[in-house]
């Protein structure tokens, strides 16, 4: 049993992956804990003619089951639109976690930042992550597809492989 009793590390991609293609990326080749990786492809979150955030240097937190997620910096958000919003959450990796909702709509939280993270995560402290579900995400050309499950923020795109963390049946993951 790996670390905290999970069975997937990412040191062996399981029987039920996924086999990636080329140009593609399995998410259980993700290692567990997490790790950081800069990404230089273009961000938007919200309209393209009328964003909330544009980065050309986010940061995707890969981790073992789960589509990566996307921070980008404050400086790259136009945090003016945003409020905060209730509820916190804690990550066994990051820490705790406040959450984010635009002005215009406040009652439905539309992202996270980690303002004081764990030391192993200091690079990403008070960075935004986005909801795909809750307001439209793009890499590049592609929208983002939301993971499943509604508690989990991973960002789907074409280059990533799974199943994933947060599907039907994933709880002992």
């Amino acid at each position: 049993m790996g670390l905290f009793g999970w069975s997937n590390t990412g040191a062996e991609r399981p029987g039920f992956a996924v086999e990636p293609g080329p140009g593609q990326e399995s998410v259980w080749d993700y290692p567990r804990p997490p790790r950081l990786a800069p990404d230089e492809r273009r961000v938007v979150v919200g309209d393209p003619d009328d964003p909330v955030a544009v980065s050309s240097r986010a940061v995707r937190v890969l981790e073992t089951a789960s589509p990566p997620t996307f921070y980008v910096p404050p400086d790259d958000v136009r945090t003016e639109r945003l409020v905060p919003a209730d509820g916190r959450s804690f990550c066994e990796w990051k820490g705790e976690a406040t959450y984010w909702a635009l002005a215009a709509a406040p009652a439905q939280p539309i992202g996270w930042a980690y303002p004081t993270p764990l030391p192993e995560f200091l690079v990403i402290a008070g960075w935004f992550s986005f909801y795909p579900a809750r307001i439209e995400c793009r890499v590049g050309d592609e929208v983002i597809r939301p993971q499943a499950g509604g508690f989990y923020g991973g960002w789907v795109t074409d280059e990533i492989v799974g199943p994933f963390k947060g599907e039907p049946g994933t709880g002992g993951w």
